[in-house]
């Protein structure tokens, strides 16, 4: 009997309604350690991107952020950005248009969410769709299209990669190793709502 695909996804109930099976462990999508170890630090550093970018905003920790616009001393993190000169080309107008304290909430809580979750190992689905979205509309933003554009690559910049990062992490559940997503994939809630594996 060969196993297909649909075998891998789905269990058939006796009362022929399918359901989907628990998330697959990291073991049995990647099968050798050193890739493992691989895809592990992969996940820890593009979360810590994610986190680092909260701290810094936050903090004011001088890197990005210099103190005196830190978010605790009353700073604008998304604001900042999207009223700023590094929004470029057609969509300019349109994030100067949603620039508001309440993209500054979204956006700081979605760095924090994101870092946390992929660092952990933890909801790497959900991770990857709201980091991805936000990668996108910042380099939308930044638009590279154009010559003498921020981005020294007109299609593939950093947003991208950490897009694809968080993507191919989640595609293989790399949050076994070195993380909790072997333990977080079996609470019944998870088991429950893949989605959130």
């Amino acid at each position: 009997m060969t196993t297909t695909a649909h075998d891998l996804h789905h269990t058939e109930h006796p009362a022929g309604v399918v359901q989907p099976q628990a998330a697959a462990a990291e073991r049995s999508v990647v099968t050798t350690v050193v890739g493992r170890r691989a895809l592990a630090a992969l996940r820890l550093g593009t979360g810590f991107v994610f986190l680092w970018a909260f701290l810094d905003k936050t903090f004011g920790l001088g890197f990005s952020t210099p103190a005196a616009g830190a978010w605790i001393h009353g700073g604008a993190p998304s604001q900042g950005f999207l009223m700023s000169d590094a929004v470029s080309g057609p969509l300019k107008g349109f994030f100067a248009s949603i620039a508001s304290p309440v993209t500054d909430v979204l956006f700081m809580a979605a760095m924090l969410g994101i870092g946390l979750a992929v660092m952990a190992g933890v909801g790497l689905r959900l991770s990857a769709v709201a980091g991805s979205v936000v990668m996108l509309l910042m380099y939308l933003a930044e638009w590279p299209f154009t010559a003498n554009a921020a981005s020294t690559n007109p299609l593939v910049d950093y947003h991208i990669v950490y897009a694809l990062a968080l993507i191919a992490v989640a595609a293989v559940s790399a949050g076994d190793t070195w993380g909790i997503g072997d333990w977080w994939k079996q609470l019944p809630l998870v088991r429950r709502a893949q989605w959130l594996a």
